[in-house]
């Protein structure tokens, strides 16, 4: 049966057929769908972890046990998972194990354009590549094949363009292979003693996979014209098809390490001139090099960014494609948080404070952006609290009076809880302000341990906010409701000047729930407006002005009631109760 498929959702189908039966992950674009379509097959179970590591941890665990395995991330993600990944490398697996890692080439949701392949290379663990749907399908269910013939995790790198676009994929059926489970202490227990005599196997077993790799299946040589040679790979190649067609010789890579040497040294050898067109950093053309070839790569091609069919063929020499512009501009669509997002009242009161603020991973990262502008440092997932204890060690009592971070409830579940755990240990006088919005919002609203509910949206162990951050040693604990402007200023205030840590939990649900009810949308009494602009600072955008006054778009607004409370002459008008 042929579908049109998203290339996560035909990772999803391919990770059904090769008979997956546990799958864990974190959410993180471009990667999300991948687990999300596979928790849609009833005999696959699934979950949310709460970060990478976990992830990559629990799937060992269900493939030692003899379950073929899976877990999904994106690049950023790998680092976190990385620990366990580059030791499961030495003790190989029993049942296959296998996971996803997608790369956000162009940075759309992402803080760096990280190429996953020095992982792989690394690690010493084989990586397939797919450039479309139908090989996101047949390369995983390969993946498992070579995981458990290698005895070795697999990746398998997706990207954005290849995550977030459709092909025909032809489906099969679902066959389920299963392993018993042996103990065997010198391959799984990784002490030094037992560590030292696997190297020698993982080092064997890339000799293995380079011999693999020489006649692989998803390496393959397509013969046309002999002047030029390209030896690309993922979207890069479907780029160098639209572009030269059947006008140059093609080696598709299909598996990213390792990389084949005779198979290379073969395909030069039928070729006048050879290049490599691969995306971000020069691994295949560096590889190329080695082997003693002359290459064209990177003195053509960009080092940063997304690749283009236009941008491959200016890079050539050969004119781009025509296409027809359109007659208007398009006006800037800046991202913006949503219309009654719960984070705007308080970073506006921590911009109006004039606090210092350390941030972290998550949609309420745009309150760095203009008109709120309050946030100054994002790095990684949990950074933020780390940051402000370091941050406040360095500077001191000066510091400590206006300095606070903040994290959202899924990004603290996921590495914040440690940092919090230093704070109340190393003994910094920090403010920590979590972002409770109930919901892992910035990659499609996933549940996370905070909210009580499990990947499928049934009922789930639901972690206590104000009790766990108690427990780890904090005797001040406050919730604030971030649509209460006054409440909100109050205690960020006392927080800040008292003596000890804290931590304030800014609790109000995503505005995009499907559960959370709308309030009416409010109006401006043009007669009332006196054109201040006050209700602008927050950076609502169902908030304009249209001829001079405040104007409310009714299609946008949900009635938070923000803007009210900026508005000294009561301009804003058909609220109904709080709530």
């Amino acid at each position: 049966m042929k579908q049109l498929m998203l290339g996560n959702k035909a990772v999803a189908r391919g990770l059904y057929e090769a008979g997956v039966q546990f799958a864990s992950s974190y959410p993180g674009t471009p990667s999300t769908e991948v687990t999300e379509e596979l928790a849609k097959y009833d005999d696959v179970y699934c979950e949310w972890a709460p970060n990478e590591k976990v992830a990559m941890e629990a799937a060992f665990g269900a493939c030692l046990a003899g379950k073929r395995a899976f877990c999904a991330m994106k690049h950023v993600g790998l680092n976190v998972a990385a620990d366990p990944l580059y030791t499961m490398s030495y003790t190989g697996v029993n049942a296959g194990l296998v996971a996803v890692v997608a790369d956000d080439a162009g940075m759309h949701s992402s803080q760096n354009e990280q190429d996953s392949r020095h992982h792989a290379i690394a690690a010493k663990v084989p990586m397939l590549e797919p450039s479309d749907s139908a090989e996101a399908l047949e390369f995983t269910k390969l993946a498992f094949e070579i995981s458990e013939e290698f005895d070795t995790p697999v990746l398998i790198k997706m990207c954005t363009r290849v995550s977030h676009s459709q092909s025909i994929v032809e489906c099969g059926e679902r066959t389920v292979p299963e392993k018993s489970y042996e103990k065997n202490i010198p391959k799984y227990v990784m002490m030094p003693g037992n560590a030292k005599k696997r190297h020698p196997f993982v080092e064997e077993r890339t000799r293995k996979l380079i011999d693999y790799a020489e006649s692989a299946p998803v390496n393959r040589v397509e013969m046309g014209g002999t002047g030029l040679g390209i030896i690309t790979s993922s979207t890069s190649y479907q780029y160098v098809k639209e572009v030269f067609g059947d006008s140059v010789s093609i080696l598709k890579i299909g598996m990213a390490n390792p990389l084949p040497v005779k198979l290379i040294l073969d395909f030069a050898s039928k070729v006048d001139e050879l290049a490599v067109v691969e995306e971000l950093d020069p691994i295949m053309e560096n590889h190329v090099r080695q082997l003693g070839l002359k290459v064209r790569g990177k003195d053509i091609l960009p080092i940063c960014g997304e690749f283009s069919q236009n941008l491959i063929a200016e890079s050539f020499g050969r004119k781009p494609a025509s296409g027809r512009k359109l007659e208007e501009t398009l006006p800037m669509r800046p991202p913006v948080m949503c219309p009654g997002c719960p984070h705007r009242g308080l970073f506006y009161t921590l911009k109006k404070l004039g606090c210092t603020v350390l941030g972290d991973i998550g949609c309420y990262t745009l309150g760095a952006v203009a008109p709120l502008g309050s946030m100054e440092m994002t790095l990684c997932m949990g950074a933020s609290v780390s940051s402000i204890h370091g941050f406040n060690k360095a500077l001191g009592a000066e510091s400590e009076s206006r300095t606070v971070c903040v994290i959202g409830d899924s990004t603290f579940m996921h590495s914040g809880m440690t940092g919090l755990a230093n704070i109340a240990y190393n003994q910094s006088n920090s403010t920590v302000i979590i972002l409770d919005n109930s919901i892992t919002g910035m990659t499609g609203h996933q549940q996370n341990p905070t909210t009580g509910y499990n990947i499928k949206g049934d009922p789930a162990g639901k972690i206590d906010l104000e009790a766990l951050c108690r427990s780890m040693g904090f005797t001040r604990v406050r919730v604030v409701d971030p649509y209460r402007l006054d409440e909100c200023e109050k205690t960020v205030k006392e927080e800040l000047a008292c003596a000890e840590p804290s931590v304030i939990i800014s609790r109000r649900p995503c505005a995009l729930l499907k559960y959370v009810k709308r309030r009416p949308p409010l109006r401006v009494n043009p007669e009332k407006c006196k054109s201040c602009k006050s209700c602008m600072r927050i950076g609502c955008p169902a908030i304009s002005m249209k001829n001079g006054k405040a104007h409310v778009d009714e299609t946008l607004c949900v009635g938070c009631g923000v803007c009210t409370q900026l508005c000294k002459f009561d301009a804003f008008e058909g609220m109904t109760e709080e709530g």
